[in-house]
């Protein structure tokens, strides 16, 4: 593996041209204030975590059913057989109790935590195109992406998520006035067209840049981007388009359509990757990950604590309890049903504090997902040749 290369200091990226020209002692200087007053900063999935936002299920209900739905998270179904309303308000209840006790984890661990607010889902918003309801503000996770100490609200494919970001606009404008700096991707128009696809292999034409943040795996310097029915590549290019030369964006594609890539791929810390089984092996991995060590998940425990028509109802996927959250390079928090993913990672040096959530199965989001690391110590950090 290559000894990591510091490349930009907490506070500095490439996003600032508007210092061009500056000495580089003002710059230092500037730079060096602007860490000390900005809030966010988080340019991979390991270092030590200081600031975190967890997602609210409070109003969650499914996304309209569109096609734009059916190709993110139902593909296998008629626009009539996707549920739909509110989820049940047993599994809103029992939600907001796990998040609450994994809050008092992360604040044990003097993480500072912060929660979006609850929002209005079942109210009706429109375009000229379509018209739509919300989905919820569980999984902060899908809808901005945090690279240094900027956050990128992402083009989402689902139509219902077209308002999602609203629900974060007080944290937004705190980070904002605090030194971050704050983009949107171009808004998606989301025509029917973007949609009309093979459903065998589900992804949005590339019409237009749409992605979720989940699409996308920071490793410093080195981002992987899946290819799935929630991100398409041209995305992907307009990633790298915005982050410049500097960042590599590295396309993964035809390995999973269903969703995100955080129940494919989980950066334990730099040289370890865990990967799933179901999806990769060796010879699929990207090219950069064969310089690092990769260990493949035990399949997932206590699959059948659900009936079919819970099963039904389910947007995650049977492998979205190895959708694990780190603290640090040592300490990540797994879900206490995985006895043998536990076991694989204390072997693996890591210390693992176990935790549930009860219905991450049907609200389709882990501890990954239901989170956005807002503020890591370290710096933006070359891991690769």
């Amino acid at each position: 593996m290559r000894p990591v290369l510091n490349v930009f200091q907490p506070g500095r990226s490439k996003f600032d041209s508007h210092f061009a020209g500056v000495s580089n002692i003002m710059c230092t200087a500037v730079f060096k204030d602007k860490y000390f007053m900005s809030k966010v900063w988080s340019c991979n999935e390991w270092d030590q975590l200081e600031e975190v936002i967890v997602g609210n299920p409070l109003e969650a209900r499914y996304p309209t059913a569109d096609v734009s739905t059916r190709l993110a998270e139902f593909p296998d179904r008629s626009l009539d057989d996707i549920p739909q309303g509110t989820f049940p308000q047993q599994v809103i209840e029992e939600t907001e109790e796990d998040l609450n006790g994994f809050v008092e984890i992360l604040e044990k661990e003097g993480v500072s935590v912060k929660r979006p607010e609850t929002w209005p889902h079942e109210e009706e918003f429109s375009t000229i195109h379509w018209k739509s309801q919300g989905y919820y503000n569980y999984c902060p996770r899908d809808i901005m992406l945090v690279i240094g100490d900027n956050v990128i609200e992402t083009p989402n494919v689902i139509r219902s998520r077209a308002q999602e970001c609203s629900s974060y606009r007080s944290l937004m404008m705190e980070y904002l006035k605090s030194g971050a700096k704050w983009y949107s991707a171009p808004k998606p128009l989301l025509l029917d067209s973007l949609f009309d696809v093979d459903m065998s292999k589900p992804t949005p034409r590339n019409d237009e840049p749409a992605f979720d943040a989940a699409n996308v795996l920071r490793l410093g310097m080195d981002l992987i981007y899946l290819v799935s029915a929630t991100g398409n590549e041209m995305g992907g290019q307009w990633l790298q388009t915005m982050l410049g030369d500097d960042f590599r964006v590295h396309f993964l594609k035809d390995v999973y359509y269903g969703s995100h890539i955080d129940s494919t791929f989980v950066a334990l810390r730099p040289g370890l990757m865990l990967c799933n089984p179901g999806r990769l092996n060796d010879e699929a991995l990207p090219e950069i990950l064969k310089q690092w060590e990769v260990i493949y998940s035990p399949p997932m425990e206590n699959t059948d604590q659900f009936d079919a028509d819970y099963l039904s109802k389910s947007i995650g996927s049977k492998w979205i309890d190895m959708n694990l959250f780190s603290i640090n390079p040592e300490l990540v928090v797994v879900d206490r049903d995985q006895a043998a993913l536990i076991k694989m990672l204390e072997n693996h040096g890591m210390d693992v504090i176990p935790h549930k959530i009860r219905h991450s199965k049907m609200l389709g989001g882990g501890f990954h997902c239901i989170t956005l690391d807002t503020r890591r110590k370290g710096t933006m950090q070359q891991y690769f040749d």
